[in-house]
């Protein structure tokens, strides 16, 4: 397969951001305002924060502040898995708060379902498929880890289904599948960006004010509250803020030692012919994900596109944040190439769009809280890749921060969580940063190499609770 071919008309930007449905760009602040709750970031985390705190009491006069346009971020550019998992994935989440995994797991669960009862209730078009996730070994070594997942899985209350080799062909045709974990209720399959621009509908309808293009640069405490300035000199005051800016530069410099951000990238199809769909089966939807430390995920669009994306995480020296970082073409051509790899059937298939985007990673891959400003200021960050779901929940705990709809000093079963009650580790400064990093990502692409046999490093950093892979 020529992998420049497939890849020459592939447009240099996130497919679901050419949707049709996008609305037009949202007038910035101007002049000076005052609310009750200041929500700023428009992705997933602020969207839901401005919500729920609506709903909590309708009373709140809330403004939502967007650096760029809503859904532009992170939001607008993921995969659109929408999963259960509030701690990325079960090990992780055994392996650093074994006594809260029930609660984590039955309290993720409800976020999953409020998440369709809330698309149902304001109308929302997200295109909501809730398939379930398929998790599929392609080497030997990973075989027995979906086994004891499984059994994990069973122990706290899921149904997954253990599927061997013939079986997960039977699903979705790959001569590269070994096995398979089929899941069907931790996942559903979304539009991403109509879930964002979906959001920000609902909080309109419920009188929440939402800016665009809308920067804030300064935050400083007053009497009246805490003042926030945006880049073109707007002001708001608020008595109480929720801080949801992901990846992207903290206003606190607290948090600055704790998220790196690191890029992510995707492929997108064109849409497959009825007789390409029926030489890879896929009649059951699901999202899925390969088992390898640098693994891939994937899944079908509503137009029976295939969206590939992940195998490389990419950190830049400084914290980097840039748009001409959004395109890698060596990385897209990996992609390209695993995927014809898994798929020999599809050599025909040629791709339309490319892209990357910027993820909020911290040191144990999944969100974190905390609060600042005498308990003014509240903010979630660290989703490491699965915030298409746990941003709800993390919305949620910020608003129990903040005490919004709750009295004075009152905690509530998710603020008792110790996950969110403790930090993860901090990175170190650069250039050790950026070493670090880079050691670990090389040292990962071996184990793959190795059978999954993780080296003195990895061992090292599992044995500190800093063990992952891409």
């Amino acid at each position: 397969m020529d992998v420049q071919k497939a890849l020459a008309d592939a447009e240099p930007k996130p497919y679901w951001l050419q949707d049709p449905a996008r609305p037009g760009a949202g007038s910035p602040l101007e002049g000076a305002r005052e609310c009750d709750l200041a929500v700023i970031g428009g992705g997933y985390s602020g969207l839901w924060a401005a919500l729920l705190a609506k709903e909590r009491d309708p009373s709140l006069d809330v403004i939502v502040l967007e650096a760029g346009r809503i859904g532009g971020a992170a939001s607008g550019r993921n995969g659109g898995f929408c999963a259960a998992s509030l701690t990325h994935g079960l090990q992780n989440g055994i392996g650093r708060w074994p006594d809260d995994m029930h609660t984590l797991e039955r309290l993720g669960w409800d976020n999953l379902r409020a998440i369709g009862d809330t698309l149902t209730r304001y109308g929302i078009d997200a295109e909501w498929e809730p398939t379930g996730e398929l998790s599929v070994a392609t080497e030997e070594w990973q075989v027995p880890a979906l086994e004891e997942a499984a059994e994990t899985a069973i122990e706290l209350g899921w149904e997954p289904v253990l599927l061997d080799r013939d079986a997960v062909r039977a699903e979705v045709d790959s001569p590269t599948y070994l096995a398979g974990l089929w899941d069907p209720d931790a996942t559903a399959m979304v539009h991403p960006a109509k879930l964002a621009w979906g959001l920000a509908d609902a909080c309109r309808s419920l009188g929440v004010r939402v800016f665009e293009n809308t920067g804030i640069t300064g935050l400083r405490s007053g009497i009246r509250g805490l003042h926030l300035t945006a880049r073109h000199g707007a002001v708001v005051t608020a008595r109480r803020v929720v801080l949801g800016t992901g990846a992207f530069p903290p206003l606190l410099k607290r948090l600055r030692g704790f998220v790196v951000p690191v890029y992510d990238y995707a492929l997108m199809t064109e849409p497959l012919t009825a007789a390409q769909r029926e030489a890879i089966g896929w009649k059951n939807r699901q999202g899925i994900g390969d088992s390898a430390n640098q693994f891939h995920y994937y899944r079908l669009t509503a137009d029976d596109r295939i969206l590939w994306g992940g195998y490389d995480a990419i950190y830049h020296y400084g914290n980097a944040i840039r748009s001409d970082l959004e395109q890698r073409p060596a990385t897209f051509g990996t992609l390209a190439r695993h995927f014809y790899e898994t798929f020999p059937q599809l050599e025909d298939v040629r791709f339309t769009n490319a892209w990357g985007g910027v993820i909020d990673t911290c040191s144990r891959f999944c969100a974190f809280f905390g609060t600042a400003y005498d308990g003014r200021l509240a903010y979630a960050a660290g989703y490491t890749g699965l915030g298409v779901g746990a941003t709800r929940f993390g919305a949620d705990v910020m608003l129990d921060l903040l005490h919004v709809g709750l009295a004075p000093g009152e905690e509530t079963e998710r603020t008792r969580l110790k996950m969110v009650r403790t930090k993860p580790v901090p990175f170190p400064p650069e250039p050790l940063r950026y070493g670090v990093i880079e050691l670990t990502r090389r040292e990962i692409a071996r184990a793959d190499r190795n059978a999954g046999r993780r080296g003195l490093w990895l061992h090292t950093l599992d044995r500190l609770g800093l063990g992952f892979d891409s």
